[in-house]
């Protein structure tokens, strides 16, 4: 059976990838930590993995209801501990009652710092507190640069994971009617704008398909891809439910509250 039918052309590459992880594992009779993967990628993992019985496979992001998580992947022998998984937490300290930071603006820091976005989690901001999980290999690096987000003055406090904020994360579904399952059609009748704005903000790469900029207004959505679009939120494809008698797909979503 050829594996790479089951995917997309775009996921190729990290399917290599994963499959590079499984051999080693076999190989060196060792576990292998990966760095951040969204959940798409942890996905894929998991069906790349499967019941594999040489491989055993376990995620951590600090927290069940985190998006970004590390993958482990181990021997039967092996028992993970949290600590395998190598994450810090830090919380941000800066002048809350004259200031209010926002979720790009604290990831766009975090990327000027020249370190890759798969050595960081989840951003993490509830009411003024905010915190964000990275591994461990870069904390040094991260208490050495990263002093500032924009032009505010920050400090950090490095804390247990048992001191994470606990975020909730809800979904309102709702039915659509498409023309087809092109990305620029579905976006806008999810978010209830013109398909010319769409197409414009795809073209200028602020959308996201399952975490991954897509530049393609034509790209064909698929039931389980998550969609974002910058300044309008994000959705993901619940169900594709046919077609209607006038040959439109119905298609439920659910978009974050």
């Amino acid at each position: 059976m050829n594996l790479y039918q089951h995917f997309r052309k775009e996921e190729h590459h990290f399917l290599d990838q994963v499959l590079e992880w499984r051999e080693s594992v076999k190989a060196w009779y060792a576990p292998k930590l990966t760095d951040f993967l969204d959940p798409r990628e942890q996905e894929i993992v998991r069906l790349v993995i499967g019941n594999d019985r040489e491989v055993r496979l376990s995620f951590d992001g600090g927290a069940p209801f985190v998006e970004r998580k590390r993958a482990l992947l181990y021997p039967e022998y092996f028992q993970p501990k949290q600590e395998e998984f190598e994450l810090a937490l830090f919380e941000i300290k800066y002048p809350h009652k004259f200031v209010s930071l926002e979720h790009r603006q604290v990831l766009g820091s975090l990327m000027s710092l020249g370190l890759k976005r798969e050595k960081f989690g989840d951003i993490l901001i509830k009411e003024e507190r905010i915190q964000f999980i990275t591994a461990k290999d870069v904390v040094p690096y991260i208490r050495l640069n990263f002093a500032a987000v924009g032009r505010t003055k920050i400090s950090l406090e490095e804390l247990t994971l048992d001191n994470i904020v606990q975020l909730e994360e809800q979904w309102l579904e709702e039915m659509i009617t498409v023309s087809s399952l092109r990305l620029d059609a579905v976006l806008a009748q999810a978010f209830h704008v013109s398909r010319q704005k769409v197409q414009l903000l795809i073209e200028n790469g602020l959308v996201k398909v399952n975490w991954k900029i897509t530049e393609e207004p034509h790209f064909e959505c698929k039931e389980g891809d998550t969609l974002s679009a910058r300044g309008f939120g994000r959705c993901k494809i619940v169900s594709i439910d046919g077609k209607t008698r006038k040959e439109k797909w119905r298609v439920r979503i659910g978009k974050q509250k």
